[in-house]
């Protein structure tokens, strides 16, 4: 005799089981930056799948906004699949985004308008399950926004990156203010790799981990994304540590 067939019901529940499963498995994953000293201090090794971090501008000028974006886009290139990317005005510069890893064949620009439908639009697309990245730029991001934002993005195991861009000097205080975000991110520019002949080298920025779930504070002077998305510690602080030290010292005061 062959094996009874399960009904139906007891076959849908074993599909949303193991659905369920195969969720928890991916947000229990992570996404490396293959920085030895950024992931030591992140939980798991990485960036957590499955989860929202978000990401600022140390400054509300357009420079600093800019590194920000970029390295955004940086660690949506490293995720697989196409990235949704949710904007309120068409003023981001496709090209830019390549240079860091993100080509333009892999993006989804979906501009939204207001804020208020780049955080729906942002909620359905880390819904979806088949996207390597969601990116939306907002302004404001509250608790209860940012908890919808978490939740869908642990349903399916997508990252998903809230790129806080101010417009107005004063909306960059909401970025105090407490969220769900597994990390919180902030992003500035610094004087560009030294070459040994007249030029422009290899941008910096200053990246600080300003908050991590169940981690720990840091901050790093690093070599901007290069085009696979990775960044790179400047090779002449890579056996002085001391001296990054004494700079972000100096930086503090």
């Amino acid at each position: 005799m062959g094996q009874p067939t399960a009904s139906p019901t007891i076959a849908a529940l074993r599909e949303r089981i193991a659905r369920f499963e195969g969720g928890a498995a991916r947000n229990r994953a992570t996404l490396p930056f293959g920085v030895a000293s950024i992931d030591k201090v992140l939980p798991g090794g990485g960036l957590k799948l499955g989860a929202l971090h978000e990401i600022a501008s140390g400054g509300d000028g357009v420079i600093d906004g800019a590194a920000a974006a970029l390295f955004a886009a940086g660690i949506a290139a490293r995720t697989k699949g196409r990235v949704l990317w949710c904007i309120t005005q068409p003023d981001i510069f496709a090209p830019a985004l390549a240079q860091a890893g993100l080509p333009p064949d892999r993006v989804i620009y979906l501009e939204a308008g207001v804020q208020a439908n780049v955080l729906a639009c942002m909620e359905e697309g880390l819904r979806h399950g088949g996207l390597g990245a969601v990116v939306g730029e907002i302004a404001q991001l509250s608790m209860r926004a940012s908890r919808r934002l978490m939740l869908a993005a642990e349903g399916t195991g997508t990252i998903g990156l809230a790129l806080r861009r101010w417009r107005r000097q004063t909306d960059a205080t909401d970025f105090g203010q407490p969220t769900a975000a597994a990390t919180r991110w902030r992003v500035s520019v610094l004087p560009s790799t030294p070459l040994p002949v007249p030029g422009v080298g290899r941008p910096r920025w200053l990246v600080e981990l300003i908050r991590a779930r169940a981690g720990e504070s840091a901050d790093f002077e690093l070599e901007a994304c290069d085009e696979k998305g990775r960044l790179a510690v400047p090779a002449e602080l890579v056996h002085r540590p001391a001296a990054a030290d004494d700079w972000r010292r100096s930086a503090a005061r």
